[in-house]
């Protein structure tokens, strides 16, 4: 296998925890952050159930010391907060001392102070400020100031799999010698505009979400912010870095199917699969753990499934599970959510439990794992799939 992109650092804030340390306890605790809308103002409040992030506007502001007159959009602020834990737990003083870039990744962008502020802004121009923070590339900018960051700043937003190009993106100039250190994940914050949408699209549950269960009504949406830093093995050496795991694989494919739903057969997410086996040089038997796409959708679990049986073959498929049902599905920021969860999974060998499971689907023999698992990790495959048949595949491996 090839050695990989080293991680350092990483910074996490979801529905089950405000640090990387808080996150792990919930998992192995079986703490779900998925509950009735709380602070959104929404006729679907009592239908609908998320993962909020258990901090307020007020608060995320008064942490990260922003100016009252700031034009922050929730999805902004928490990717500030998560991004400046990458960089503090990495241990880097000096952001621009290396040739250093960001990639940030993120569907909703600023669309909570869109719906706020878009009634009045025609008659009232002191309110354009918060219409400008509207797009995705806005949360970079804003991540890149307050970290002081004077290298290449850019967004990726290809849905659900956002986050998961923007690791690709990064290991991938590393690996070139473009760039010597890279901070890589995503942020997205609830909206009205996105709860409002994937109702429309009705695969939302009214309940909790079960991913790979034959009674499966949907997915329950959530918002997280998670980063992680990427860094050379000449910094590493340099500065006697301690790595937390490595990117050994990356793999991105589209099954171009249709506009929301994957193909039957899996196509794009078996392909991403292979290519990330054939950077990694890994054999899909030397995987220990999958943290699968599986939003408890009818149509991903069915499709995500029919593609791990074509990997595998006539092989067992590893343990696997997917880590929606505590968080909910975070959109652009799911697969830095469960890069973060894969490096504590290698770091502490454990598999998390795939909750709320009872049924198996009648489509396939597969059963995730329902309970915490210890057993050896050396390498874990993460999958994240998006509209538009956007499918990206990573391999996290023990350094």
């Amino acid at each position: 296998m090839t050695k990989g992109v080293a991680i350092t650092g990483m910074g996490i804030v979801s529905a089950i925890g405000n640090t990387v340390e808080e996150n792990y306890i919930s998992l192995i605790e079986n703490k779900i952050g998925v509950a009735p809308i709380q602070h959104i103002s929404t006729v679907h409040e009592n239908v609908i159930k998320v993962g909020e992030i258990k901090k307020t506007n007020e608060q995320l502001i008064a942490e990260l010391r922003l100016d009252e007159t700031n034009n922050f959009s929730r999805t902004a602020m928490i990717g500030t907060l998560a991004a400046k834990q990458a960089v503090e737990n990495a241990g880097i003083s000096a952001i621009n001392e290396f040739r250093t870039g960001l990639i940030s990744a993120t569907s909703v962008g600023g669309m909570d102070m869109t719906e706020k502020h878009y009634y009045d802004y025609f008659e009232k121009p002191e309110l354009v400020k918060y219409i400008t923070c509207h797009d995705g590339g806005d949360v970079a900018d804003k991540i890149a100031e307050e970290l002081g960051l004077k290298g290449m700043v850019t967004t990726i937003s290809t849905a659900c799999s956002s986050a998961a190009n923007s690791i690709m993106l990064g290991a991938r100039l590393i690996k070139t010698g473009k760039l010597d250190r890279v901070i890589v994940g995503g942020a997205d914050a609830l909206a009205k505009f996105t709860i409002n949408g994937f109702k429309t699209l009705m695969i939302l549950s009214d309940d909790y979400n079960k991913p790979f269960d034959n009674e499966r009504k949907g997915l329950n949406l959530g918002e997280a912010a998670a980063y992680l830093i990427l860094e050379s093995d000449e910094i590493v050496a340099k500065q006697n870095k301690k790595v937390l795991a490595r990117v050994s694989g990356y793999g991105n494919a589209n099954d171009a199917y249709h506009q929301t739903a994957s193909s039957e057969n899996g196509d794009g997410a078996f392909l991403a699969m292979k290519k990330a086996f054939e950077v990694s040089g890994l054999q899909p038997s030397q995987i220990d753990y999958i943290n699968v796409h599986g939003t408890a959708t009818p149509n991903n679990d069915l499709s995500e499934g029919r593609a791990l049986k074509r990997i595998y073959e006539d092989e067992n498929v590893p343990d696997f599970s997917s880590t929606k049902p505590f968080t909910g599905h975070t959109l652009a920021a799911a697969a830095a959510i469960e890069a973060v969860y894969s490096v504590l999974a290698i770091q502490n060998n454990v598999v998390y439990p795939n909750l709320n499971f009872e049924v198996p689907m009648e489509e396939f023999d597969l059963k995730p794992q329902t309970s915490l698992k210890n057993k050896t990790i050396e390498h874990v495959l993460s999958n994240s799939f998006g509209f538009g048949g956007n499918c990206s595949t990573l391999i996290f491996s023990k350094s």
